[in-house]
């Protein structure tokens, strides 16, 4: 089967993903899903990669996560989607659990690491999942999996990755960088 082109992942329905995550796919933009995933963490990156080492360390509010955590919270969620993409991609059918990233952040020690080092890879996990994507077919795109009790298809998974960090990259500009 041809390799699909980027352009060619269309928007996924709302039957192909639980409502809670209809948030995260409204935010991506129409157009070619792959080239703005890559042009998207060309645009987060640069723009953590001026942040100072001691707003890197800032939460906004008590009990929030820092900048650092932030950034961790994004590459762990992308590698757990892009993880049940392929799975379902390549005709797994099993159940796939939840995680839970509250209990992920502080376990991943992201404060003891430099921004420098997550954004690198937060690039990597991205150029990985871009490379997953580009060479889906529709076949693979539509396939369904259960993830968290919920049904999904990949490209819906495709699209929730591109929002999560959409909505991250917000939060981020109007909570910790824009000093109010």
């Amino acid at each position: 089967m041809p390799t699909m082109t980027h352009s060619s992942i269309p928007r996924p329905q709302a039957d192909e993903h639980e409502a809670y995550y209809g948030k995260y796919i409204a935010l991506v933009p129409d157009g070619d899903l792959v080239s703005m995933l890559r042009d998207q963490n060309v645009e987060t990156v640069r723009l953590l990669r001026g942040v100072s080492a001691s707003k890197a360390d800032f939460a906004y509010a008590p009990g929030k996560w820092t900048v650092k955590e932030v950034v961790g919270h994004m590459i762990d969620a992308e590698r757990i989607f892009a993880y049940r993409a392929l799975r379902f991609a390549r005709g797994d059918a099993t159940d796939l659990p939840g995680f839970d990233e509250n209990s992920y952040v502080p376990n991943g020690r992201f404060n003891s690491r430099t921004l420098a080092d997550l954004l690198d890879e937060l690039e990597v996990v991205r150029a990985s999942t871009i490379h997953l994507a580009k060479h889906l077919d529709e076949e693979a795109l539509t396939r369904r999996g259960t993830a968290n009790r919920a049904g999904v298809t990949v490209r819906a998974l495709i699209y929730i990755i591109a929002g999560h960090e959409r909505h991250h990259v917000g939060l981020l500009r109007d909570r910790y960088l824009s000093g109010g």
